[in-house]
């Protein structure tokens, strides 16, 4: 039993209980775009700020800059692209633009290690606006575009594996960028690496001609009062208002992903500087233990298209504490296994929000609802978190200095213990969370009675 719509459209199958089903070559779709994507998050998340101390100047607060004004651009990128790509019911269109430039983006940015370095606030502002428009353009393709595309592609019944592969996703962008990266930066150094990137999403662009296709049964979403109304009647946040398990799903992603991006942006410059690993060695400590972690969201997926939620979430939280208290001790065994630790917690909850969520997004708007994510998912955490671990690193941090001399201070033991505090906070949000969703399901039983 199939549904097809046009040659631009994917076709839809469906099992004999009547479930939709995707196609082996729909999967591989999947992972070789959303890949694309998530190698250059882990650039920027990774790389960048390691550029930043190697590059520009060891300061944690031109990192914090970067992370927060970022959040904000790619954010309101989702809105922006989100909005358009909700009013047309197409993601492809996205895909197709965003990739080729966000590639014209990351060479850009690679441009700033040429720029005066006398003027350094001259050149932190050039920095930061490089990071800004490469976060608005990636939005594009990846939030908005890709990330809604496979929201559109599934539903209720399946999207615990398509979950679990989202969920993957981020950390295979990690471990390869770790595990290959650092290796290509310290043969060819930071340029060049950021050209191949560049050629490499140009590429993926086409790729997406050939590959993606959009999902026929998405009804364009259109505000009479027009484009702009519509991207900014989100931030009323009447959706939330109206969802109160929606809500709980994020404030759960605010309150955790807060102390994550204590520890995050600051890890590879840790392990390079603090630690005293080579920039090859420091991918392979921080790729090695994420596989060894990849095979539980597989795990996961099972329990998550039967609704067991919260226990993995209570689960993922507590195994990220003890990750992050060991992590920082300076035995390799010990910080792979911290980092291992955290990785499988991260992922895991990373991934039972992200099914939780897809569940409880309005069918006509998958674009703006992203948008909804990044504020509680990027923006919060970035806003906050980051600049926490930037001012304890700043007052309390390791000294060093970068390949010019270049003095400042680069992360420590405090940053890991002040985020193991903090998750213990992220409970609060998914008791509330529980609580609601039974309450949801005993109004339907009463309903139904």
């Amino acid at each position: 039993m199939s549904e097809k719509k046009s040659n631009k459209t994917l076709e839809i199958h469906r099992n004999e209980k009547g479930q939709r089903i995707l196609s082996g070559k729909e999967w591989l779709f999947v992972v070789i775009v959303g890949l694309a994507g998530q190698l250059i998050w882990c650039v920027e998340n990774t790389w960048y700020p390691n550029f930043v101390y190697a590059k520009i100047a060891p300061d944690a607060s031109i990192i914090s800059w970067m992370v927060a004004l970022s959040a904000l651009s790619s954010t309101f990128g989702c809105f922006v692209w989100g909005t358009l790509g909700d009013r047309l019911g197409k993601r492809r269109p996205q895909m197709l633009i965003g990739y080729a430039a966000w590639g014209i983006t990351v060479i850009l940015f690679g441009l700033t290690e040429y720029f005066d370095h006398s003027d350094m606030t001259m050149l932190t502002i050039l920095v930061v606006a490089g990071d800004c428009i490469m976060s608005f353009i990636g939005a594009m393709a990846n939030d908005s575009g890709f990330i809604a595309w496979t929201t559109d592609i599934t539903e209720e019944g399946n999207r615990g594996k398509m979950g679990a592969v989202v969920a993957v996703l981020p950390v295979a962008g990690t471990i390869l960028g770790g595990l290959l990266f650092g290796k290509i930066i310290e043969k060819i150094d930071y340029f060049k690496f950021y050209i191949v990137l560049g050629i490499f999403l140009a590429l993926m662009s086409v790729g997406v001609h050939f590959m993606v296709k959009d999902a026929p049964d998405v009804v364009p979403n259109r505000d009479p009062k027009g484009f702009w109304h519509q991207v900014f009647s989100v931030f009323d946040f009447s959706l939330l208002q109206k969802n109160k398990l929606m809500k709980d799903i994020c404030l759960i992603f605010s309150v955790y992903f807060i102390g994550f991006q204590m520890y995050f942006s600051h890890l590879t410059n840790f392990l390079v500087y603090t630690q005293g690993y080579s920039t090859g060695n420091a991918g392979l400590v921080l790729g090695l233990p994420l596989i060894a972690a990849l095979p539980f969201t597989f795990l996961c997926s099972k329990y998550l298209d039967n609704g067991k939620f919260y226990n993995i979430m209570y689960i993922s939280v507590a195994i990220t504490i003890i990750g992050l208290l060991l992590t920082w001790i300076p035995v390799t065994i010990v910080t792979c296994l911290g980092i291992f630790l955290f990785g499988t917690g991260y992922m895991c909850i990373y991934q039972a929000l992200m099914v939780m969520l897809k569940n409880c997004m309005p069918e006509s708007m998958h674009g703006q609802s992203e948008g909804i994510r990044q504020i509680f998912y990027v923006v919060i955490p970035m806003c906050v978190g980051t600049p926490i671990g930037s001012f304890l690193i700043k007052h309390f941090g390791y000294a060093m200095k970068n390949e010019y001399g270049v003095a400042g201070y680069s992360a420590n033991w405090v940053v890991f213990i002040a985020a193991a505090l903090w998750m213990p906070l992220t409970f609060i949000p998914i008791t509330k969370a529980k609580k609601d969703y039974l309450e949801h399901l005993r109004n339907i039983e009463n309903n139904e009675q």
